[in-house]
């Protein structure tokens, strides 16, 4: 590596560890049952873009959460300090994944912006790794840095060969992209450039490496048709062909995930590369097993009406005696998924790679619920706490429909045995107690919705109240 290469990586000291390149072969992008144990091999052949191959031979544990399981296996997280992918990380780790964490911390630095906090007190990205060594005996290694600085980026794809690249990187706000020109431009640029930097990265440093991309539900939008995962099979005027799924992004930042999933299925076709597109519903809760072995490696709960996701507003809202604030009719209805089940979700994409100038897509979801349904669950489960929730309609501060048909696939990930952590009594017992641990945290004045899409004008604005 050169010495510029060198000078743009930051990390967290690290022991040295192995590089392994895989190379592709048949039995490596094979998909696998989770009944049964199965082989990954990776030939003895050079690998493509005379890039070197070594021979790894992989058993995959068929119990995912065996602590052997990604024994081999190097992923590299992108976006690891955030909400999904810190809990991605820990999850990976704890299971034999050689995990490294990319991130330019900018998700914090939009809560000092803005005068956000997380509900929950989160440790600095370098103490949440050394305890996270200190409490499992594993190592993460660390890269401060930013995807869109392409020799940063490549530098840190040299140094740590990933066979499997998990890209969460990206700003993940509707709201925040539609506050002003400013956010808007930065919004598409940082996910879209940072993607495009990944792929580059990837075709250049690590050709074999399986890119798993977290795009969302969003990006099809609230068609009058049932929604499919990713690929729509379709006559014209007596031709049949299968097309990607037409999309209809209702923000600058899910406009932002339909050109990245245009441009991977692009990059896929034309440089033989492997990746996966993941459509992610609606994450809610906190708890992972691996966020609650130690206080210091808790997850961040974002409350406010900029980086808060429904179900968790809705349960900080009554926690605190704030009325849950549903958006005009409270009929928009999209998928839901427990954190636990993203992190599953990740895990199974990861050990499935993606054929060679394939892109499979999934629909990351488990349930599906309107707005209406969630405030009438959080208003029950409070109540059992001798809490007394209440509802209010707000003027929907989003250009969307309010009452629609929604009906979306979510086979594929099923298929390949996810065993989804369902929505029930039990478990919003778990997240209203923890909410209400945590409580005298919340500043109520960022509760209410500060960002109207109509109204999102060219100059920058701040909308703490």
């Amino acid at each position: 590596m050169s010495a510029i290469a060198q000078s743009a990586i930051s990390f967290a000291p690290t022991t040295t560890t192995r590089v392994v390149a895989s190379s592709s072969s048949a039995l490596s992008s094979r998909r696998m049952s989770k009944t049964r144990n199965a082989l990954r091999l990776s030939s003895s052949i050079p690998a493509r873009h005379g890039k070197k191959s070594s021979l790894v031979v992989q058993a995959i544990n068929p119990r995912s959460d065996a602590a052997d399981a990604g024994k081999g296996q190097r992923v590299m997280i992108i976006g690891g300090d955030g909400y999904c992918g810190w809990a991605t990380a820990l999850h990976l780790s704890q299971r034999g994944y050689e995990v490294s964490i990319v991130d330019n911390l900018c998700r914090r630095q939009f809560d000092d912006q803005l005068g956000f906090n997380s509900l929950t007190p989160i440790k600095s990205i370098h103490e949440r790794v050394r305890k996270w060594e200190e409490v499992s005996g594993r190592k993460i290694e660390l890269f401060i840095g930013d995807v869109c600085d392409y020799e940063f980026l490549g530098a840190t794809f040299e140094k740590f060969n990933p066979t499997a690249a998990v890209h969460f990187g990206e700003q993940r706000s509707a709201p925040y992209s539609m506050m002003d020109r400013s956010r808007a431009i930065f919004t598409q640029t940082n996910n879209v450039m940072g993607t495009i930097n990944v792929l580059y990265a990837i075709k250049e440093f690590a050709p074999d490496c399986h890119l798993v991309k977290l795009g969302t539900m969003g990006e099809y939008g609230t068609p009058n048709i049932d929604i499919e995962e990713g690929y729509l099979t379709i006559t014209h005027n007596g031709r049949t062909d299968t097309l990607p799924y037409p999309k209809q992004g209702g923000s600058f930042y899910h406009l932002s995930k339909c050109h990245d999933s245009a441009n991977m299925l692009f990059c896929t076709k034309a440089w033989n590369l492997r990746c996966t597109d993941i459509n992610q519903g609606v994450v809610y809760g906190i708890a992972t097993d691996e966020t609650m072995m130690h206080p210091d490696l808790i997850n961040r709960l974002d409350y406010d009406a900029v980086f808060g996701t429904a179900l968790n507003r809705f349960c900080i809202q009554a926690a605190v005696g704030h009325p849950m604030t549903v958006y005009g009719k409270g009929g928009q209805t999209r998928g839901f998924l427990n954190i636990r089940d993203t992190v599953q979700c990740i895990q199974i994409a990861v050990d499935n790679p993606a054929e060679p100038g394939k892109m499979p897509i999934y629909n990351q979801f488990t349930q599906q619920f309107s707005v209406n349904e969630l405030a009438g669950l959080i208003t029950e489960a409070g109540q059992k706490l001798g809490l007394s929730p209440e509802v209010i309609s707000v003027p929907n501060p989003r250009t969307e429909a309010e009452e629609h048909y929604y009906n979306a696939k979510n086979s594929n990930l099923k298929d390949l045995g996810l065993e989804p952590t369902l929505l029930g009594d039990e478990l919003l017992d778990t997240l209203m107690k923890t909410v209400i641990d945590y409580k005298d945290r919340v500043d109520q004045r960022l509760i209410m919705p500060g960002v109207n899409w109509k109204e999102s004008q060219s100059v920058a604005k701040n909308i703490t109240k």
